[in-house]
């Protein structure tokens, strides 16, 4: 296989090998890290009898993030505070046009999807990811984890309960997380408490994930009064040169807070029924790279 054709191979499948271990592993810094490790053995391995690149490609990204993973997952027992994965900038533009698989791709990288599955095992996880984020045949997800068929169907079943039990099952219009969403920010940056606890859930959550390199609450936070209290306090601190964008971040709207022209927070709200159920505040600045370009409103 020419080298070409070798690179053209790879940068053709790259995104959704990016797509699989970022759902993997809630890192970006560790997803291309896995990405570029299955480059490395894309381009040493003998390829003449692979006859399904992509299939090929997916199998060792899926292994090296397993891999990873386990890794990952000690080190963050000593994380300070709560640890959220790190947001994304999300546009799936026209390659995507169908409304179905654009709620399908949302959903399957929207925080709070990616919060759950940090508590699946890394197989259970693996699994998950490929069959319901990529809906890979449960065959072809049992040859890239060398088990049985069978035995990939009991981890499916296993991952699939447990997400739904420990995730709300929602279907928000965008325009109503929108306008939830500005309403939000206005009732916070107006220190209106009453207008807070109107869109808050009696048991909302506030999660902030600073990984004790900024401020932000150390233990999960929970019921409107807390929140909403905590939320109009910390509006009225001033941020220098602040400035707040609305962004699109894992594929649901997003606030995005920068002083002096950098990434400072990205806040976004999990929805349902009309009503706020938890709030991510990421301050982590690691977490906040993605953010860091040009315009995005």
């Amino acid at each position: 296989m020419a080298t070409d054709t070798v690179t053209d191979l790879f940068e053709e499948h790259r995104p959704v090998l990016t797509g699989v271990a970022y759902r993997m592993l809630g890192r970006i810094a560790d997803a291309e890290d896995v990405v570029q490790e299955a480059w490395l053995r894309w381009s040493a391995d003998r390829r003449d009898d692979v006859k399904e690149p992509r299939g090929y490609l997916v199998r060792i990204t899926t292994r090296l993030a397993i891999d990873r993973l386990r890794h990952v997952k000690s080190r963050r027992e000593s994380y300070v505070g709560p640890w959220l994965p790190e947001p994304i900038v999300t546009d799936f533009g026209p390659s995507v046009p169908d409304t179905a698989e654009r709620a399908v791709l949302a959903e399957s990288v929207s925080l709070a999807v990616l919060v759950v599955l940090e508590s699946l095992s890394p197989l259970e996880r693996a699994v998950f990811v490929l069959r319901e984020a990529f809906g890979f045949p449960y065959a072809e997800i049992a040859t890239t984890l060398e088990k049985s068929e069978a035995a990939v169907r009991q981890l499916a079943g296993r991952a699939r309960k447990h997400v739904e039990e420990r995730k709300h099952r929602y279907d928000v219009d965008p325009a109503e997380c929108r306008d939830l969403t500005e309403r939000f920010l206005s009732a916070a940056t107006g220190g209106d408490l009453e207008g807070l606890l109107s869109i808050l859930a009696p048991d909302v959550r506030l999660v902030g994930d600073s990984g004790g390199k900024t401020k932000a609450p150390l233990r999960v936070m929970q019921s409107a009064d807390k929140v909403g209290r905590f939320l109009v306090a910390i509006s009225q601190q001033p941020v220098p040169d602040a400035e707040v964008r609305f962004v699109e971040a894992n594929g649901a709207p997003a606030i995005l807070i920068l002083s002096g022209g950098k990434p400072d927070s990205v806040l976004q709200m999990e929805v349902l029924d009309g009503r706020i159920q938890c709030v991510y505040i990421v301050r982590n600045p690691d977490k906040l790279v993605a953010f860091a370009g040009p315009d995005r409103d």
